[in-house]
Parts: C-alpha cells; structure tokens; sequence
C-alpha cells in the first residue's frame, strides 16, 4: 500500500504529463533518462510511456551530466509565460536564493500553467561535491510564502514526526522498520505533525 506522499507524487505527475504537452525538469528530478542526470532511479519508469507523448526536456546548470539545456535557475533561459510545466525536485535546498529561483519559475510559466515541487525540511546534509552545495531547509510556511503569487497551492509532507526521526537514523533503511515508524505516526496522531522530512507541493499559476 503506497503512503500518501507518494501517493499525491503520483498524482499529480499523472496530471502533468497527461494535460500538458512541454515539461521541464530542473535538475533531472525524476531520474528516469538514462544517459542523463547525476543518476538513474528505476522507480519512476512507469511515467516513461507518458513521456513518449510529450516534450521533455532537463535543465541543469552544467553540462556534466549531458541535460537538454543549459541554464541556471536563478536566471531561466525562458521568455516569460513560455512553459507549460516545470517540475523542481530537491533542487531548491541545492541553489543559493531560493526566492529569486521560485519568483524564476512563477515567471516562465505560462497562466494555468503547473508546477510540481519538492523541498526537504528535517532531513540530513547532502550536498555532491562538485556539484552542489546544501544550503536550506523549508517549512511549510516558508514555501507558502516562496509560492504566494501562484493562483493555486496543494501541499503534502512527507513522513510524519516518528517515521521522519527514524529516517534520520540508520534504521531507516529498514523496510519494516519504516513501515512501523509511518504505523507508529498514524496511531499516535503525529503524521500530521509539522515535524515532517519534508514537502511536495503542486502550484497552478
């Protein structure tokens, strides 16, 4: 049984991909062009029949990693309201000013356009040398303010209070171990806790 982050993920990347036709990945998020991106995660191959029906393009800032484009965050290389979707997943901990790369991403998108992000809050260091750095953290209330000027906001976290601590452990890794954490935060109430790994949020401009 899927847990509802990933869940809302899933969702709300159906929704993209089903009702618009050009994407852009910063930073290669998805993880599902071989070839491309710092690395592969076969998780999310069962999106890749609908990528075949649609423009998909990565955005990275370097060339390492052989994106479709080239560009920084900070400065998209895109006229305004020009794209239909931009996903940015895990990316915004990673770049020096968050605010001016969502006011980027606002800006890029066409009206009605959608956004799918995710940002880590109670979650552990892990910048790639060479790379990127990591920089920050986000609560819910610093992404609602990052997103204010989008039309529509629908935000999910991550793990609860109890799964969210063992994940910062070794323990973690654990499969059962997990599955009882998340069991543990429904029963006592914590999965809605705000001391939570992490957000996805889905934006409409």
């Amino acid at each position: 049984m899927k847990n509802t982050w990933n869940q809302f993920f899933e969702e709300k990347l159906k929704k993209i991909f089903d009702e618009k036709s050009n994407i852009i990945d910063i930073g290669g998020g998805l993880r599902v062009k071989k070839g491309s991106g710092n690395r592969y995660d076969p998780k999310n191959a069962w999106i890749l029949p609908r990528m075949e029906k649609v423009r998909y393009q990565i955005l990275d800032p370097v060339p390492d990693y052989n994106p479709d484009i080239i560009g920084d965050i900070h400065r998209l290389p895109f006229l305004d309201e020009s794209q239909e979707a931009i996903l940015c997943l895990a990316v915004l901990e990673h770049v020096e000013d968050p605010k001016k790369a969502c006011r980027e991403i606002w800006r890029s998108l066409k009206k009605g356009g959608y956004a799918l992000v995710y940002t880590p809050f109670l979650y552990y260091y892990h910048a790639e040398p060479g790379y990127y750095k990591d920089y920050w953290r986000f609560s819910e209330d610093a992404l609602n303010f990052l997103f204010k000027d989008f039309s529509s906001r629908e935000m999910c976290p991550v793990r609860g209070a109890i799964s969210t601590w063992m994940h910062l452990s070794p323990l973690g890794r654990v499969p059962l171990i997990a599955g009882l954490a998340n069991l543990l935060d429904k029963i006592s109430g914590k999965s809605k806790s705000r001391q939570v790994s992490g957000h996805y949020i889905f934006l409409v401009k």
